[in-house]
């Protein structure tokens, strides 16, 4: 809503005085279309080229391990680097690290445009339910549906769909985690050792979409107790309400209520002399022009995950 006034002018130290009115205008409409420049690229958002002010976010968790050496910093890039590249392929990409909201122009792959089915039917139950500060309720649902989206968006290593193009520079909400086991003995967490190495991820939707942002929430750590992988995975299971308060607390923070929160987490056990990566990535992209059906941005927003696939012969 924009409201015009016009002031009071003083002229030589005397008030000459114009009638104040306020004029209102229709709401706003956020444009979200999100088409990148290249055909078979999805690119980062910002980039030059693009057509329409808006953007998408693509969920992904994935972990990378390989055999340590005597460089821990070589190491790290490496399993990063396989972390990227595993499940939804986001490899050979400049990341550019941001703050985890998706906003009034924003759009989530999976949700608002080519729905899962789960989703768009709505039979995936809650996980759990947490209260809000205001005492309403918080479904926290399985993740896993957004993550698939992603992967049908951007394909895998082995068979690429529309990932990010190579070289671009994507704007990323994300974290990880990196560490190694040694080839021998208890890990020495003082060290940098662990077990293992987990992440998680959260997207919070807004109950207002167009007064408020969603909100990313993302973690990241490692397993320092035994290789013992149900212990690691109870933890896991059990630190999903301590993330999804992180929702609420910011929420309060900032006067902001969701609707619903989807949320999962990654983890790999490392076995002796390796080392892990495991990251927690939403890249903010356009997309690829061969993406939209006939061209059109607006009629994913209509279609389900399925419908996109075949209408894209996959």
């Amino acid at each position: 809503m924009k409201r015009i006034i016009v002031a009071a002018v003083f002229v030589l130290g005397c008030a000459a005085s114009f009638s104040t009115s306020t004029a209102f205008a229709e709401p706003a409409k956020f444009d979200k279309t999100a088409i990148g420049p290249f055909d078979d690229y999805c690119d980062g958002y910002g980039m030059p080229g693009a057509k329409g002010q808006g953007y998408v976010s693509v969920l992904k968790l994935s972990t990378g391990v390989a055999p340590k050496t005597n460089d821990m910093l070589l190491d790290g890039i490496v399993t990063y680097d396989k972390a990227e590249a595993t499940d939804a392929y986001i490899g050979q990409i400049n990341m550019i690290t941001a703050s985890s909201f998706n906003g009034l122009i924003g759009s989530i792959w999976g949700y608002d445009l080519a729905t899962a089915e789960e989703i768009r039917n709505n039979t995936q139950k809650p996980m759990f339910t947490l209260k809000q500060y205001d005492g309403s309720p918080l479904p926290v649902y399985d993740v896993a549906p957004l993550l698939k989206a992603g992967q049908a968006l951007f394909g895998t290593e082995k068979a690429r769909r529309f990932p990010p193009a190579p070289g671009g520079q994507i704007i990323c909400a994300n974290k990880s985690a990196v560490s190694y086991r040694p080839a021998t003995g208890r890990p020495n967490p003082d060290k940098g050792e662990a077990y293992g190495v987990w992440a998680y991820l959260s997207i919070s939707l807004a109950k207002d979409r167009t007064k408020a942002a969603s909100l990313f929430i993302e973690d990241a750590g490692t397993w320092t107790k035994n290789d013992n992988e149900a212990d690691m995975v109870k933890f896991l299971k059990e630190h999903q309400k301590n993330v999804a308060k992180t929702t609420i607390d910011c929420g309060k923070n900032q006067s902001v209520l969701y609707d619903r929160t989807y949320l999962g987490y990654a983890f790999v056990m490392m076995k002796p002399g390796e080392a892990g990566t495991a990251l927690t990535v939403a890249p903010y992209v356009t997309l690829a022009r061969k993406a939209l059906p006939g061209g059109d941005f607006a009629v994913l927003e209509k279609m389900s995950l399925k419908e996109w696939e075949k209408s894209m012969g996959f």
